[in-house]
């Protein structure tokens, strides 16, 4: 299955909903910055909600960033997505090592523990706007279900998920975020908080073969359901050596001249892709 958002509108246009999978996305951020098992959960559940939000937004030249600080071993993660679904991240500490939770699954509440999570979009107005509210529980999807409750006042349910494979690498990866219209019936509510509850995890609906479209008409089942076109979310990084190189041309002239004398080639590692970056003397002098 190739990397997919489906976004529509269901029972009477009272909800609307985006799914995703971004197995591709979550295995190409692992890839990058070689990843524990713990921290490509949590940066893949982080990486799925960016492209899904950035699907979310009206205009393809809006920027949002997701970050997140805290205090357990992750020490923190950044997202960035665009209009188009195209996201980068990282994490802080990229090899942290925990054992399982009780349930024996990744423990990704545990990895970030207690911290603060930050929305910040630009949609080309002066001030780009910043939501922040604490984390709940560090699972991510609970805390952004949090956020769209007390930063937006929008009743939504967010749902992530990362698989992994014996073998470290990514086996499926998805989620969704729903939200209810403001003219949504009590009894469509009621309804929903029923299903979702009853609903089997993201990653146990992937692992049996469901695509985002199944799972949205097997949750809305009895309900009309529209399909908007699909969005293809990429993982891509717009680093480029001219970027760093007139990043480096910004700092201080006594910093420039010490590693001039130094004499030895600077190498910059981008902190959203890895990627790596060589300067040699001659580029420093001029």
């Amino acid at each position: 299955m190739n990397d997919i958002i489906v976004s529509g509108m269901a029972a009477n246009n009272q909800v609307r909903f985006y799914s995703a999978y971004t197995t591709s996305i979550v295995e190409e951020a692992r890839s990058n910055h070689n990843t524990s098992p713990v921290a490509t959960a949590a940066l893949g559940r982080l990486l799925t909600a960016g492209a899904i939000m950035g699907a979310m937004c009206k205009n393809e030249t809006d920027v949002l960033t997701l970050q997140i600080q805290c205090s357990g071993p992750i020490g923190g993660l950044t997202v960035t997505a665009n209009g188009k679904s195209q996201v980068k991240g990282y994490v802080n500490h990229p090899n942290v090592l925990l054992p399982p939770s009780d349930k024996g699954k990744l423990d990704v509440g545990k990895a970030l523990d207690l911290g603060i999570l930050s929305v910040m979009k630009d949609i080309g107005l002066k001030e780009p706007y910043v939501g922040q509210t604490n984390l709940v529980t560090g699972e991510i999807a609970e805390d952004l279900t949090y956020y769209f409750a007390t930063s937006e006042q929008i009743p939504t349910s967010v749902a992530l998920g990362v698989l992994m494979e014996r073998n470290n690498t990514v086996k499926h990866a998805g989620g969704f975020i729903i939200q209810l219209m403001p003219f949504a019936e009590e009894s469509l509510i009621n309804d929903l908080e029923q299903r979702l509850k009853d609903f089997s995890s993201i990653t146990t609906l992937l692992d049996q073969g469901l695509t985002p479209t199944d799972m949205m008409n097997r949750l809305f089942d009895g309900y009309d359901i529209h399909f908007n076109e699909p969005v293809t979310p990429v993982f891509q990084c717009d680093c480029s050596k001219e970027k760093v190189y007139r990043a480096i041309a910004s700092i201080s002239q006594k910093d420039i001249d010490e590693m001039i004398a130094e004499n030895k080639p600077v190498e910059v590692v981008c902190h959203f892709c890895n990627r790596r970056y060589t300067f040699d003397m001659s580029q420093f002098k001029k």
